[in-house]
């Protein structure tokens, strides 16, 4: 599925979020600021955009779709700053404990399977200290007419309309009812090994940046 929507994943995001993604993106990178200087991971990386906004870093970008990888390797060739990219399980990192300062994942921790286990590995690999940031949709406490109008009924008919693929995109608003609130998010993260966790709200409630400290 993933690898279908590769091709057309950047357009249908920012005709999805209004191009407001780009923004969101770079609050998830402004959190890194407080962070040590040093390697950062980001998982799920898709097509690179959150490997890219990371400036003064070394990053690695990590996701199990060989498609995404593959364009994010070009869109930073086409940029003039060629990314380090790996395809990895978000369960089961091929990286050892403590090996970065920070991790970040935008719009994909609602995709691993267990989502405690996955946000777990984030941990392991950071070192104490470091940061994790999970940047993603979320079901607001307000705005639920338009929220479900948006990704039962438009979502999907833009993946049908412009990426010819429906079930794709009918998967968003799937993944995005189950994924947990912001507050039990937190409360995740912390059962992960997180602490000194925060978090914003974007876009009404729709999208939240989480973020913790790995625990020493």
């Amino acid at each position: 599925m993933f690898s279908r929507a590769a091709s057309h994943y950047d357009l249908l995001n920012h005709l999805m979020s209004l191009r407001r993604d780009v923004a969101w993106r770079r609050r998830l990178v402004a959190t890194l600021d407080a962070a040590p200087a040093g390697a950062v991971l980001d998982l799920a990386t898709g097509t690179g955009d959150v490997a890219l906004a990371i400036s003064g870093r070394r990053v690695l970008g990590a996701d199990f779709c060989y498609e995404m990888l593959h364009l994010a390797r070009r869109k930073g060739g086409r940029r003039g700053t060629p990314l380090t990219l790996v395809a990895a399980d978000a369960l089961a990192l091929p990286f050892a404990d403590d090996e970065f300062d920070a991790a970040t994942v935008a719009f994909g921790i609602r995709n691993v399977s267990d989502l405690e286990a996955g946000i777990a590995e984030m941990a392991r690999v950071v070192r104490p200290g470091g940061r994790v940031v999970i940047l993603e949709i979320t079901a607001p406490r307000h705005l639920r007419r338009f929220y479900g109008m948006w990704f039962d009924r438009v979502v999907p008919l833009l993946g049908t309309v412009l990426g010819r693929d429906g079930a794709a995109y009918g998967y968003l608003p799937a993944s995005v009812k189950r994924f947990p609130e912001p507050r039990e998010l937190a409360g995740t993260m912390a059962a992960a090994g997180l602490g000194d966790i925060r978090w914003q709200l974007f876009a009404g409630g729709i999208v939240a940046l989480h973020y913790g400290r790995v625990r020493a």
